[in-house]
């Protein structure tokens, strides 16, 4: 076997390898940066990107002179070369995402509209059937407000914030509050109702619809591109394992 690492009296082999990134749970890792190169292998960006991010990557770690640079290189046992690889990396793996799945983010985020809308709701709740009746009939004829109360009367922890809650996605609070949400208008106040051993009160305050603008084009981008990566490193993942784990082939 081939000698990689001398680490003491004990010699690292290529056949040991694989196990050692196993125990260290750095296995995915090795296999997606291995995806990785593998996609970005075809693209390429101007020099002045180049630039640009070399210098963007010195700055965040603190490489401020020729002597620091050369010191980390030395530490991590690269070269100026392989330095600029690695700031540009993002770069054109952005420009495989943008590719491979940028037609495809509008229809992901359709798919994904109604858990990424937002809300800000607020809530009462109590095991007082009788209770709730009355505090809806304050909140509704104007007698109290709804933040009161939620302070005085909720028994969860909303009562902290006089009821209000969010904003949060559309699809965090518990499914039945999330159905009244979704046929709300803002300042739809809902008359008291079950749900477990509470009775709830839950009025829509305000409504916030996802919009695809470029900080969400991204967010979609990167979730299809992190579903793709994690099938891609599964597989090679249980190919590996099934290979070692057949018994070799007689003769």
């Amino acid at each position: 076997m081939t000698e990689v690492f001398r680490v003491g009296e004990h010699v690292i082999t290529e056949a040991e390898i694989p196990e050692l990134l196993k125990r260290y749970q750095l296995l995915p890792q090795f296999l997606q940066g291995l995806v990785i190169d593998q996609a970005i292998a075809e693209f390429t960006c101007p020099e002045e990107e180049q630039q640009a991010a070399v210098q963007k990557f010195c700055q965040q770690n603190q490489l401020t002179s020729p002597e620091i640079q050369q010191a980390w290189l030395n530490a991590n046992g690269m070269t100026l070369e392989e330095l600029e690889a690695l700031a540009i990396r993002p770069i054109l793996l952005q420009n495989f995402k943008e590719k491979t799945w940028g037609p495809k983010v509008r229809s992901h985020f359709m798919t994904r509209k109604s858990s990424l809308d937002q809300v800000v709701y607020s809530l009462i709740r109590t095991q007082d059937e009788g209770l709730a009746q009355e505090l809806y009939y304050r909140v509704n004829e104007g007698e109290q407000t709804f933040e009161d109360c939620a302070r005085d009367y909720s028994q969860g922890p909303e009562a902290r914030t006089g009821g209000k809650l969010g904003p949060v996605s559309l699809n965090r609070p518990h499914p039945a509050i999330g159905k009244l949400l979704s046929v709300s208008q803002p300042g739809q106040l809902w008359p008291p109702r079950p749900l477990a051993e509470w009775f709830i009160i839950v009025r829509l305050d305000e409504f916030h619809p996802a919009q695809l603008d470029a900080a969400m084009h991204q967010r979609m981008l990167d979730e299809l591109y992190v579903n793709w990566l994690q099938q891609e490193v599964q597989s090679i993942a249980a190919n590996y394992f099934k290979r070692m784990s057949s018994p070799p082939a007689s003769v």
